[in-house]
């Protein structure tokens, strides 16, 4: 018996994918017009239908045929909207009910470490630069009496993990960002930094002699049967198998109906810095880093790529969005935050403007969102409503 499905919506995210913009346009991949047949069909082009084209592609025999089916261009949505943090430790160690308990959270760890060992493989493979794949690790920063008491939280779950760390005083902070506006920060090195669309373009063209790429080709209906059929506005494919790597999009789809929380994140980076104010901001060329209080800033510089430039992006506000859609006034709003927070870290760069704004649709399950609390106080209701 088959079974219809039809897309109730198709992604759609606020402002341009800024990864993606700063790099030089290339051609791209096709858009799918016409009726093929496939053995596996993963359906969308993001770090996770990457993921799963090059572990089917390791898997399966040279017979078998994998398709990718993004919804625009890769590395537009998701993919090209995040801070490019790989990180192998828990986000919000300071919490006592993160991951429950010690053991989940060394499994996370193993989890996120596979991952990231996965991801170098690739970088390796497909001859990704530096600046694409970078692991330079990331510090967790404090600012005010709140964040210390963060970070001394952080420290202590560290040392109980057994996890390496390095304490940077005022002094290394302001030596390492340029910036006199942190207090204090716990370096640790397992995280990798990532262009994020480059490496979705480097990753794409690796796997291009054994994966068939189509763009701007969303799956508007699948039918479910003993063989599937996916239509895309202009054709369809008959599949064996179907991976769905489509992140909260899942849900136009029926799956997991009342149980996702959209949670939106808003991020802003600013134009290439010229020597000048290169030299005026001093510090490191390239480095990350992460708020000690969870609902805080994240702050990234980043050194040019193929001549994108050196910039700074800021990255704050959340929002929760179940239309999976965020309004004009949901990013005016973030930009004025970004703008304010921008100005208090790097007072020396005032004529410094912001290129690119943007926001991304950052997905939780039901009640394993982290922030879970934080959410309820920022947006002052509850925000989960299991069926």
């Amino acid at each position: 018996m088959t079974k219809i499905i039809k897309a109730k919506k198709l992604p759609k995210d606020p402002g341009p994918a800024a990864w993606n913009e700063i790099l030089e346009p290339v051609s791209g991949y096709p858009e799918l017009n016409e009726n093929i047949q496939a053995d596996w069909v993963i359906v969308g082009g993001g770090f996770a239908g990457l993921a799963a084209a090059r572990r089917l592609s390791q898997l399966v025999g040279e017979d078998e045929t994998i398709v990718v089916l993004e919804a625009r261009r890769l590395a537009s949505g998701p993919a090209g909207r995040n801070s490019g943090f790989m990180i192998d430790l828990p986000h919000d160690l300071n919490s006592e009910t993160y991951a429950g308990t010690h053991s989940a959270d060394l499994q996370q760890i193993r989890l996120n470490r596979a991952a990231i060992k996965f991801a170098g493989e690739m970088a390796t493979e497909y001859g990704m630069d530096k600046h694409v794949f970078d692991p330079c690790g990331k510090v967790t920063a404090a600012a005010s009496e709140k964040g210390m008491a963060h970070i001394q939280s952080y420290q202590n779950h560290l040392d109980v993990l057994g996890e390496k760390y390095d304490f940077k005083n005022t002094a290394d902070m302001k030596d390492w960002t340029g910036s006199e506006f942190y207090q204090a920060g716990l370096f640790t090195p397992g995280t990798v930094m990532i262009q994020p669309a480059a490496f979705i373009r480097y990753a794409a063209q690796g796997l291009s002699n054994r994966v068939s790429f189509y763009e701007n080709s969303p799956v508007v209906q699948l039918e479910v049967g003993e063989t599937h059929t996916l239509k895309t506005p202009k054709a369809k494919i008959t599949a064996k198998n179907i991976i769905m790597a489509v992140n909260g999009h899942i849900q136009s789809f029926g799956f997991f109906p009342r149980q996702l929380l959209h949670v939106f994140t808003y991020a802003s980076m600013t134009r290439a810095l010229n020597e000048r104010e290169i030299k005026q901001l001093g510090g490191a060329s390239d480095w990350g880093i992460l708020p000690a209080d969870p609902m805080g800033t994240t702050v990234r510089r980043c050194s040019s790529f193929n001549g994108s430039g050196d910039r700074i992006v800021i990255r704050n506000h959340a929002t929760l969005n179940q239309s999976m859609e965020a309004s004009e006034n949901n990013m005016k709003k973030a930009a004025a935050l970004q703008d304010r927070s921008f100005a208090a870290r790097f007072p020396m760069l005032n004529e410094v403007a912001m290129e690119h704004r943007w926001g991304g649709d950052y997905v939780f399950l039901g009640i394993q969102c982290p922030h879970l609390e934080s959410l309820i106080s920022e947006f002052g209701r509850p925000v989960v409503r299991m069926a």
